[in-house]
């Protein structure tokens, strides 16, 4: 490391948390990992199998110890610290803490020795258990004062949210705690259980209910009262007379601030080196020397709560505020997350924000010496770090992810400060589509075909495409990790209609000719090409994982090239030696299906389905994950070809012997293919023979040959990208693998058609794939393989899917989506003709073609700057530039009409419909939801208020709602390998039923991915939700309660307060909160998850059945009959139309309807409901079967109810009012009978509710250790509920 030590430490993110389990872990869970497993999670480069598990478990266990702090004016208090700590880290936690918050600018001394801020705790001499650290405040720098200002700025904004609408500083919002009142943990002990249930008000606003058609979208951002400001200051900014003059730099004057107090005092404030006092400076005159009494302050806090008793009062109170909110609501999220809605918050004077936008602050350099911060060596540097053990491990990932997140974070900042005109360009002559920009050491260029680069292949669209495609191939080549191959730090940004792409700099690159740079590859599309034996060797080791095949091109002297990449992928050696890779646009191979080729005929699965079609551009490339399936796929092939030839074999020898010769291959290859089982130990077989028997070295053969593998002796197909690529020619020698090839693209296009996309459908028709939104619609394709441009394919194969009706909420988002994209398409050029100033109405304008039912008319701003003179023609420079108004003229029949069009051309599916009204009316679609998907698409931030898309009147939007244009950022994401395996193997653990170990793993991964990721992540939160699922099957409700709020927290942070994955998160609290008995939450919550569900993809969806099942259980808890029927009816419909009618969950649905009409005694309803129910149960699972036995008794049980109600009826007609009344029993159901019922629904199996059924489980749990320490096969001894039949163990964890 020598000397960039510090560098490289600022870059190691700081755990500025406590609660975030320090990087101690707790060992054991590690020992489970044999070495087999982690072999097979492809853990490869772990060393020595067990040994080196065994070691890396005890390095890592360091347990904490307790220190001292001794801080000046409070009482010295206890500090839990870990021995990896740096003493970075113990300043951090001081700057939070409520009573040492106001302190920056000090050192921690322990025994008068000043404690090195990056050395780690375990190296310093003398510190153990007890030690006493005392603060002692030093004399502050320029850098220090400005780090002060700053710090007591964002004490004072602690609560407010305007970062998180900005989208600034990687702040999000988050709304649980309005529902839930603060932290559950603790409310759920105050709270009197008992006297609960009076105090409940249960109705739901009406929009909520079932049937109700208004979409408000002002909920959505619900009140928060702690964001109500408490104002402890009204201005704090620079004063005008910086920077100090010379004389006054001597006095030790760092710089001059200005206040107004809320008392409405004027003062002007000196920070010197001693801290920060009163001068007698006005606004008009200069006068620096100390005011009477001057309050010499070491803190700004100290200083103003000496002048302003209103600033005293009011920063403890925000303090004590700030330091109660849940810690997750105020981490910072590791990329920014951008809100689509804001409130219409005030602009204040801000001194720090205002300082940020006009000087260079470019990154973070206020940390980082030497400024602006050289990306490329951080980026490659942090990539060469050790990775033999574990902790080497981690310690590499965290700091590539901290890098990663820092770079984009950086690189977004760029990119729109160049699209708005605030860099210079570095070829300032050219044109503006032509320019390229270099800021804080990253480049930019423009997603534009600038030199007739891209021509051949589609022009500007490819130009478009192509640096997603090279995002693509960066991640894969990073994610193989091949040790000695360097990529490029790379991010796309689309923003205001253009595509920046954002890549830190080769050393070297920019002095030298392209041409005698690139020492491998082509850059001309393989007119010329180069290799290097070097770069073979490094990408041969990438060819595997990548399924790359090497081969060979002819350059322009017609020599063979060998290459083990695409021509376009170029190698360049940089200044620091390193061998870099960049250009890897054609990392997979070409989709065949969107490149027709002349003379080429495609598979007939593909030509069924009217391919090859036209595409925009000749970029098109399969996604690694359809190369991945498709590769697995012919693996099962090749096994069963296998086996069937050498069961033919066998079955030759046998007839030859009884002298009988007929063909044993009469039936279709399916129907004798042995199962899978038999086809691995046939291929073990096939592989302990060595191939020396010639007999199995033919059936491999065959099998190679019929699968398309490269290899004559073993399965291994690879692809080579470079086929079908114009330009490109290839040796005559090597022309019988070219046609393997060609096919092998050809089967890879078909499988995509023939396989992937009905797989999908059937996932989706058997609930097991979920989409609730565009994004969750395309991560499902992506997963699949299937890319976004087949989606119109996708849509009309559910078109022709018989069970039509059970796909309709799949359908509808599909719809929705196209349409969406298909008008992103159109805004993007759109707002490139834009002028700044015209921005927000252009916008406002589009949004009212789109959306409002009134023939919009735009209204060109009046201008607010009429200038005198005649405005002349001046030539703009600025991308956005131009005096253009031909955005006004568009008109919502012709923006339909663009669309429909786009539809055709691109995704090749036929819409019908000429405005917004016929849409929703054809394809049952909302407007609020496509309001929602455009925005997001297309980083538009709108006013939150009440939109009216149907006046016919006047337009709903004005040019006053459009708040801001966002940008949309692609990057990597660096992974977390360790924990992610820890994670894998808690999961299967857990699916076979050992919760316990399955427990620990995950709690082992939990403290790997805050190791890695720090507090906030995607995949934290999918491991949080299962450890609380873990902990609620266990029956530890209250560990239940706080895993999942941390994990409902964190998903509204990092994905989004209304994103699919935060409305499941919010009904799983909900049921642990019923669980722990707080019901009005539990209540509060489920009407949430309803209101953002029906925003997102409307009432008419499988999930929504689940949700108003889980409403109505709760509404029947707490005795609100009435309201409770509404909701489960309503399951029960959307049950039967998703499930078919005779599915037991809609058998269940009708068992849930019966009980409530039990309760309010009306007992005919409740009979009719529970026959359906038994009808169902008896036709799918028999007589003999339990459900139907329950369902049985019920009825018998509502029939005596009946009976006897009706016998007292008619006692009461006949004797009148004295009559003599047996009393009925009518029950309130009770909270077990209740909580029963939503574990069912919910897939929860078995829930140990009295303390026997606990000591049971652990009785089960140790005779299963023992059971498996004697290596006997456990069979699965979870108790399954019948209902679920496929569910084994509640599972829900979806990580990428």
């Amino acid at each position: 490391w020598g000397n960039t030590t510090p560098q490289l430490q600022c870059l190691v993110p700081v755990r500025s948390l406590r609660s975030v389990d320090t990087a101690v872990m707790n060992g054991g869970g590690a020992h489970d990992l044999s070495e087999e497993e982690s072999k097979q999670d492809g853990a490869g480069d772990t060393d020595g199998g067990e040994d080196s598990n065994e070691q890396e478990v005890i390095v890592i266990q360091d347990t904490g110890f307790t220190v001292k702090i001794q801080a000046p004016g409070t009482e010295p208090f206890d500090l839990q610290v870990s021995p990896q700590e740096m003493v970075q880290e113990i300043h951090q936690v001081l700057m939070d803490r409520e009573d040492t918050c106001h302190r920056t600018c000090f050192s921690l001394q322990l025994d008068g020795n000043v404690l090195d801020n990056f050395a780690e705790l375990k190296s310093i001499e003398g510190l153990q258990e007890g030690s006493l650290l005392k603060v002692v405040e030093e004399p502050y720098t320029v850098r220090e004062a400005r780090i002060h200002v700053r710090h007591i700025r964002d004490l004072l904004k602690g609560l407010d949210p305007s970062d998180a609408y900005n989208g600034v500083d990687c702040n999000s919002l988050s709304f649980l705690s309005v529902f839930t009142d603060g932290d559950l943990g603790d409310s759920g002990k105050r709270k009197k259980k008992g006297s609960e249930l009076e105090q409940i008000d249960c109705t739901p606003p009406e929009h909520i209910l079932p049937g109700s058609k208004e979409r408000p979208l002002l909920p959505l951002q619900p009140q928060n009262k702690d964001w109500k400001p408490m104002q402890c200051l009204k201005v704090l900014t620079m004063s005008g007379w910086n920077p100090p003059p010379g004389n006054r730099k001597m006095h030790g004057d760092l710089m001059y601030l200005y206040m107004v107090t809320v008392e409405e005092r004027h003062i002007s404030i000196t920070a010197s080196t001693r801290g920060f006092y009163l001068n007698q400076s006005t606004t008009y005159t200069f006068n620096p020397k100390p005011a009477n009494p001057s309050f010499l302050s070491h803190s700004l806090v100290e200083l103003l709560s000496q002048i302003s008793p209103a600033f005293k009062k009011n920063f403890t109170a925000l303090q004590k505020k700030r330091v109660q909110r849940h810690p997750f609501e105020r981490i910072a999220t590791p990329f920014q997350v951008y809100s689509w809605t804001a409130p219409q918050v005030d602009h204040t004077m801000d001194c720090v924000r205002a300082e940020d936008a006009y000087t260079s602050r470019l990154g973070y350099e206020e940390h980082i010496p030497g400024q602006t911060r050289d990306w490329n060596e951080e980026l490659q540097t942090t990539r060469e770090l050790a990775r033999k053990n574990l902790p080497e491990r981690l310690l590499r990932e965290r700091a590539i992810f901290k890098v990663h997140s820092d770079f984009a974070a950086a690189a977004t900042r760029g990119s729109m400060a160049v699209i708005d005109g605030n860099v210079m360009a570095i070829n300032p002559g050219e044109e503006t589509r032509m320019q390229m920009f270099i800021w804080n050491n990253i480049f930019f260029s423009l997603g534009f075909d600038v030199r007739d680069h891209y021509r051949e292949l589609g022009g500007d669209a490819a130009a478009h495409a192509a640096p997603t495609n090279d995002l693509n191939g960066v991640r894969a080549y990073g994610a193989v990790d091949v040790e000695g191959l360097y990529t490029l730090g790379t991010v796309v940004v689309d923003y205001r209609g253009y595509r920046v792409t954002a890549q830190s700099i080769i050393p070297g690159i920019l002095e030298r000719e392209q041409e005698q740079s690139v020492i491998y590859g082509s850059i001309d599309f393989g007119k010329t090409v180069v290799s290097h034996g070097k770069y073979l060797e490094l990408l041969e080791r990438t060819s595997r994982p990548l399924k790359v095949q090497r081969h060979n091109v002819l350059n322009e002297k017609d020599e063979s090239m060998e290459l083990c990449s695409s021509v376009e992928c170029k190698g360049i050696i940089g200044n620091d030696g390193r061998h870099y890779i960049l250009d890897l646009l054609r990392t997979f191979p070409p989709d065949l299906n969107f490149l027709p080729v002349e003379g080429e005929e495609l598979s007939p699965e593909s030509v069924r389905q009217g391919f090859p079609r036209q595409h925009r551009h000749r970029l098109a490339c399969l996604r690694q994950e359809l190369i991945e399936a498709f590769v697995e796929h012919r693996y099962l092939l090749f096994m069963k070809m296998a086996a069937l030839q050498l069961m033919q074999q066998k079955a030759n020898k046998e007839s030859k012997l009884n002298g009988e010769c007929e063909s044993p291959l009469e039936g279709k290859a399916e129907d004798i293919i042995p199962g899978l089982a038999q086809a691995k130990e046939l291929a073990e077989s096939l592989d302990t023979e060595d191939g020396s028997d010639p007999k199995s070295r033919e059936v491999v053969l065959n099998a190679c040959k019929a699968v398309g593998s490269i290899s004559n002796t073993s399965f291994d197909i690879r692809f080579n990208p470079d086929i079908f690529s114009p330009g490109v020619r290839f040796p005559e020698d090597s022309a019988d693998d070219i046609q393997k090839q060609k096919q092998l693209l050809k089967d890879a296009g078909a499988f995509l058609v023939s396989c992937q996309i009905p797989s999908l459908v059937k996932d989706c028709l058997d609930h097991s794939a979920l989409p609730m939104d565009g994004a969750t619609l395309t991560e499902a394709l992506h997963q699949r393989g299937i890319n976004v441009r087949y989606l119109g394919n996708v849509l009309a194969f559910v078109d022709k899917t018989p069970a039509k009706a059970q796909l309709e909420h799949f359908y509808r988002i599909g719809i929705s989506e196209l349409i969406t994209r298909c008008a992103k398409h159109i805004f993007k050029t759109y707002l490139q003709g834009v002028e700044l100033s015209a921005l927000s109405a252009a916008v406002s304008h589009f949004l009212n073609c789109f959306l409002s039912s009134f023939d919009a008319v735009a209204h060109l701003p009046a201008d607010e700057l009429v200038s005198r003179r005649k405005n002349r023609k001046r030539r703009n420079r600025v991308p956005g530039g131009g005096d253009n108004t031909a955005w006004a003229s568009l008109t919502p029949s012709e923006l339909w009409k663009n669309i429909v069009s786009e539809a055709q051309s691109y995704y090749h599916f036929t819409l019908h419909c000429e405005n917004a009204d016929q849409v929703v009316e054809k394809y049952g679609l909302q407007k609020i939801t496509l309001l929602r998907e455009i925005s997001i698409k297309a980083g538009i931030q709108i006013l939150i208020k009440e939109y009216n898309f149907d006046s016919r009147h006047k337009p709903a939007f004005t040019e006053e709602d459009i708040l801001n244009i966002f940008p949309v950022v692609k990057h990597v994401n660096p992974k977390a390998s360790d924990a992610f395996h820890f994670f894998q193997s808690g999961q299967a653990k857990v699916q076979q039923g050992y919760l316990k170990e399955g427990c620990e793993l995950i709690n082992e991964a939990l403290n790997l991915f805050n190791n890695v990721y720090g507090a906030m992540h995607v995949e934290i939160c999918a491991c949080l939700r299962l450890l609380a699922r873990l902990n609620y099957i266990m029956g530890d409700h209250h560990e239940a309660l706080s895993n999942q709020q941390k994990a409902v927290l964190m998903s509204e942070r990092v994905l989004g307060v209304e994103h699919p994955n935060t409305i499941q998160e919010y009904m799983h609290l909900a049921l642990y909160c019923f669980a722990n008995g707080q019901l009005s939450t539990a209540l509060k919550l489920l009407y949430r998850a309803r209101y953002l569900m029906l925003m997102v993809c409307g009432e008419d969806h499988p999930e929504m059945a689940l949700l108003d099942s889980n409403i109505g259980l709760v509404l029947h808890g707490v005795m609100e009959y009435d309201l409770s029927l509404r909701f489960l009816e309503n399951a029960l419909a959307i049950n039967s139309k998703y499930h078919g009618p005779r599915s037991l969950k809609v058998a269940l649905s009708h068992h849930l309807v019966a009980r409530v009409y039990e309760s309010k005694a009306e007992f005919r309803s409740a009979l009719q409901q529970e026959k359906e129910g038994y009808t169902i149960y008896k036709n799918q699972v028999g007589e003999a079967h339990e459900k139907t036995k329950e369902s049985s008794e019920y009825l018998k049980y509502l029939t005596q109810q009946a009976v006897a109600l009706q016998r007292t009826m008619n006692e009461i007609y006949k004797n009148g009012s004295n009559a003599s009344i047996m009393p009925l029993k009518f029950t309130a159901p009770s909270m077990a009978s209740v909580l029963e019922q939503l574990n069912i629904i919910n897939g929860i199996i078995f829930i140990p509710l009295s303390q026997k059924d606990l000591e049971n489980l652990k009785a089960e749990v140790q005779r299963r250790q023992q059971l498996q320490e004697s290596g006997k096969s456990v069979e699965d001894l979870t108790v399954h509920s019948p209902l679920e039949l496929e569910d084994k163990i509640p599972m829900d964890v979806n990580v990428d």
